[in-house]
């Protein structure tokens, strides 16, 4: 096994590829090991095995279930990794509803906001279909904007519009989220963990404040290698990663079309390269092959 993509998203949240696509990619991206980490959604762990007795014995990359919840608490905001979990386990289902019903409300508040303050208006059909997805989000939203004219791209639709909106408390708790992963025998573990609100780049002390933080409540891990991070981040995520005895891993965070981002992007080329704390996560962690 030399590459890994452990967080990755499909069109069950805000990614653009099936779940069957996600599959047929994986495999042209030569990757070794993946993770489907879909926003609040544990379906992909569910249907991963059945699509898997469909397809042949070599076309069945080994996998680790996965799964990201968007926390936030009054220190700040987190996305919450779990791998390795028992989907038939009430913990993680638990957390599972409480952030889709949260999701749906954003989106149906977001859908109002966007009338009332822009005058931007779908038709009837398409919020029907929007609302009728499993975890309709963000990017969604902006699709129907560009379709209609009143944004030309993703990102304007967000920046400019999508983003004004504002939400209190609208986001699964951090601690919750750990819990049920830990209650479901998953293993917790910090997204991008140098990226808070916005443009917020968390750092040294400060970082190291917000894990001591997490984990009181149970986190076991840090994505210490993502798309996204510097040389400079990643080697003070690893740092730290070492600091506290915590599991590290690599992911790229993609979402298909959504984003740039490239399948097996995680800054992380060979696991022969990797830190004990990924070796002693890939030893812990459930890794399935159907």
């Amino acid at each position: 096994m030399k590459r890994i993509d452990l967080h990755m998203h499909t069109n069950i949240s805000d990614g653009s590829d099936s779940l069957e696509e996600i599959i047929i990619r994986v495999r042209e991206a030569g990757l070794d090991l993946f993770s489907v980490t879909d926003h609040d959604a544990i379906k992909a762990g569910t249907d991963l095995p059945l699509l898997y007795a469909k397809c042949a014995p070599e076309e069945r990359l080994p996998y680790i279930r996965g799964v990201e919840f968007s926390c936030k608490d009054e220190q700040g905001k987190y996305h919450i990794l779990g791998y390795g979990y028992d989907p038939e386990v009430p913990g993680i289902g638990e957390v599972v509803r409480e952030g889709h019903e949260l999701r749906m409300k954003k989106t149906s508040a977001r859908l109002e906001f966007l009338k009332e303050e822009f005058g931007f208006e779908f038709p009837e059909e398409e919020i029907t279909e929007l609302l009728s997805r499993d975890n309709p989000g963000k990017p969604h939203i902006a699709a129907l904007m560009i379709k209609h004219g009143y944004a030309e791209s993703i990102k304007q639709a967000m920046n400019d519009y999508i983003d004004k909106k504002r939400f209190g408390n609208a986001n699964v708790r951090p601690e919750k989220a750990i819990e049920g992963i830990l209650k479901s025998g998953g293993i917790p573990v910090l997204a991008h963990p140098a990226y808070g609100s916005g443009d917020d780049l968390i750092l040294g002390e400060e970082m190291d404040e917000r894990l001591q933080h997490l984990m009181e409540y149970g986190l076991a891990g840090v994505e210490a290698y993502y798309s996204g991070f510097t040389p400079r981040i990643q080697s003070g995520m690893l740092e730290l990663a070492e600091k506290n005895d915590l599991y590290v891993t690599a992911g790229s965070d993609y979402h298909g079309s959504v984003k740039l981002v490239q399948l097996g992007d995680t800054n992380l080329e060979d696991l022969s390269e990797a830190p004990d704390g990924m070796r002693r996560f890939l030893e812990d962690v459930e890794i399935l092959n159907g």
